[in-house]
């Protein structure tokens, strides 16, 4: 004790608590010997009881301390809280982590006083966007991010915190069997599927928590957790009305499938339009040569056609896998300005000053469209099955055939093939495919759990292994992929047309798990049809019966 306060470690003396939630307390301390205000966490569970003195729990929270001070120490990061010191011995009931005192109030506390302008929601969100890129470049995910682990500096810049429960790559998980790690109406809905460690998880925490600060609700948010976690996975996110020129990041971060979310790149130059509408360098003209973000400009990203954006309607479209990995690259200065060129940022650019209006019409109209290119080329067949034709193949060719669409039981086998042949294995723990692209997660040979992520462009001679390994904590659940009955897609894409209740999809897919938690955790395949205002999905056994419809065709 110091003059009546409580000093840790004989250094840090305790002055006012900040705060505190399920995992501890943070305080505002004084280090006696650099005589510089800190911040100590309190690292405890927030109902200590009887818990706390379980030997297993305590470990846990060790190591939990431990790996979050371990993943701050490997981040040095201006929208990222920096860390001084860990004060951990066998005598004491917990540790305390030590880290900088950042001056200001949290994004929670900010919002209670009313939404922020979409400007400032855009400009908060490449912060926090370049804060998880430096995660993400150092194998690291948040897997928290909301309002409350945000903290805003004085002169407005945001700062990520609370990296407690982050997944460090290759690193053992340390949570309590059975418990559910992050806050209910911030998670992923893949995440609800077993799917961890993926850097797109994160970003649809980032869109979900902008949706928030600018719209002032959580559309996901219910009076109980139970039902909160049902809406992750069944609800429609409603289309955003205040968000303005923040609208188009919003639809495409809140997409259920990862591999739809944009990269990056492509979301920070989204969010620096969304902050600076008429900023220099954001009326380039879509597709004119040279122009920002033009196919064949320098600097122009290269990415694989996307499907649009999709609102939740089932528990389902999640692929595990991202085709699309953060780059290692960091953003170190956040203050809003013109990111670099981006296919993005050409499609929603406008070619007159100040052309507000324009702008918002043709981000609204034009997005969907170029991350559905490839699949909806055969969105008018009524069917779902104009594509079960060849066509032949263009000058130079000798008269070749090409495939119109995979979604065909001929071309589904050919692509399993290509998935067979590129991972050498016939198992599989998920299979995507749709009209123009497709991907499987493969089991990796050794490492009960892991598995790689191949994809396959429609026309390409082989398919690629698109991204390091990751863990399906779900266990490790594989299927023979030919086991299903494809024969049965052409029938089963007819009837998702009669009884899905989307008149024009726009997008069309299937997704093969194999292990479903609706199906007793047998292997099951899911058609799916979409639109820009929602859809729905059939599922089926390996046989091609159906066994549920969402929603209900009944």
């Amino acid at each position: 004790m110091t003059s009546g306060r409580m000093v840790i470690d004989g250094r840090f003396e305790l002055r006012d608590r900040l705060g505190s939630g399920g995992m501890g307390t943070v305080w505002r301390a004084f280090d006696l010997a650099l005589e510089r205000e800190v911040a100590l966490k309190e690292v405890r569970l927030a109902d200590a009881g009887a818990a706390e003195l379980d030997p297993d729990v305590v470990l846990m929270l060790r190591e939990r301390v431990m790996r979050e001070a371990r993943a701050l120490a490997r981040l040095d990061h201006p929208n990222v809280v920096t860390i001084h010191h860990i004060v951990d011995s066998p005598d004491m009931p917990h540790p305390w982590l030590v880290m900088e005192l950042v001056r200001g109030q949290s994004l929670h506390d900010r919002l209670a006083q009313g939404p922020l302008p979409p400007a400032e929601g855009a400009a908060v969100g490449r912060g926090l966007l370049a804060a998880l890129r430096a995660a993400h470049g150092a194998g690291i995910c948040h897997r928290d991010v909301k309002p409350a682990n945000v903290l805003l500096r004085t002169d407005g810049t945001p700062v990520l915190t609370d990296f407690g429960i982050a997944v460090l790559q290759e690193a053992s998980r340390v949570t309590v069997t059975g418990g559910l790690v992050g806050s209910p109406e911030y998670i992923a809905p893949e995440r609800l599927h077993g799917h961890e460690g993926d850097p797109a998880s994160d970003l649809w925490s980032l869109g979900l928590l902008l949706y928030v600060a600018v719209e002032g609700t959580n559309p996901l948010r219910r009076p109980t957790t139970a039902a909160t976690l049902a809406a992750v996975m069944t609800a429609q996110v409603p289309p955003p009305r205040r968000a303005g020129p923040l609208t188009p990041a919003l639809r495409a971060l809140l997409v259920p499938e990862p591999s739809a979310r944009p990269t990056a790149d492509q979301l920070d130059h989204m969010l620096a339009q969304a902050a600076e509408p008429s900023a220099p360098g954001a009326l380039g003209v879509p597709g004119a040569p040279g122009a920002p973000g033009a196919p064949g400009a320098p600097g122009a990203p290269t990415m694989p056609p996307r499907p649009p954006f999709v609102p939740m309607t089932g528990p389902g479209p999640v692929p595990g896998t991202n085709p699309n990995p953060f780059p290692m690259q960091m953003t170190q200065d956040t203050r809003p300005r013109q990111s670099r060129a981006g296919l993005i940022g050409a499609v929603i650019a406008v070619a007159a000053v100040g052309a507000v209006a324009a702008l918002l019409v043709t981000a609204a109209v034009v997005l969907p469209k170029v991350f559905g290119a490839s699949e909806t080329e055969n969105a008018g067949d009524p069917a779902g099955t104009a594509s079960a034709n060849a066509r032949a193949g263009s000058a130079g060719d000798g008269g070749a055939k090409e495939v119109e669409s995979l979604l065909t039981p001929a071309a589904v086998r050919d692509v399993i093939g290509k998935f067979e042949e590129a991972s050498r294995s016939k198992q599989f723990a998920e299979f995507t495919v749709y009209e123009g692209r497709a991907s499987a997660d493969a089991p990796v040979a050794g490492r009960r759990g892991a598995f790689d992520n191949y994809t396959y462009e429609k026309g390409a001679d082989a398919a690629v292994r698109s991204r390091p390994s990751i863990a399906i904590t779900t266990g490790d659940a594989k299927v023979n992929l030919n086991a299903f009955n494809w024969d049965a897609l052409p029938s089963l894409m007819r009837r998702a047309e009669r009884t899905l209740k989307v008149p024009k999809p726009t997008n069309r897919y299937v997704i093969v798990k194999a292990a479903w938690t609706f199906n007793g955790d047998q292997p099951t395949m899911m058609v799916y049809l979409t639109d820009d205002y929602g859809g729905g999905y059939l599922a089926a056994n390996t046989k091609g019966k159906v066994i549920t419809t969402v929603p209900s065709d009944s």
